[in-house]
């Protein structure tokens, strides 16, 4: 298990390349990008925050829950801090495993996951101001249906 916590940017098939196990049956990866728009407002950047130390113990902390629940091999977790534009790479979310159910499972479980329990702070940069994104309870029920963020805390 493996977690990256970086500002720099990351390309999605080199970070895995570089951790392919012999014996996997499948592969199953999930890349978040900044969206250009959120609740009827245009993105123009994206600020990420994080706690250092603390962040890579809750991700850990979440690979291993993981492991637990579902039959896996190996994971990984990389995810990016600092001023983000539209379409730039936030996080990569990959897991192997013998067979193709646990890995999606698996990789479904860990964003998640990730996105309501560790330690990151976004701040949405709109053309109206900055605001800052708080809990959504659409994103910790994982919903497959989308959803609005309603409560978000406008900056002046």
């Amino acid at each position: 298990m493996q977690v990256r916590v970086q500002e720099e940017d990351f390309d999605p098939a080199e970070v895995l390349a570089e951790k392919l196990p012999s014996a996997c049956g499948a592969v199953v990866s999930f890349v978040g990008t900044v969206r250009d728009y959120s609740d009827a407002s245009d993105i123009l950047a994206l600020e990420i925050e994080h706690y250092p130390g603390m962040t890579e113990r809750e991700l850990r902390r979440v690979q291993e829950e993981a492991a637990r629940r579902f039959d896996i091999l190996d994971s990984l977790i990389v995810h990016r801090y600092g001023n983000l534009g539209p379409s730039e790479r936030i996080v990569l979310v990959a897991v192997w495993s013998s067979h193709r159910a646990a890995a999606f499972d698996a990789c479904r479980f860990l964003i998640d996951v990730l996105k309501t329990s560790a330690p990151f702070w976004k701040k949405e940069i709109t053309p109206a101001g900055a605001r800052w994104v708080t809990d959504c309870p659409g994103c910790r029920a994982g919903t497959r249906h989308g959803h609005v963020h309603p409560d978000v805390l406008q900056e002046s």
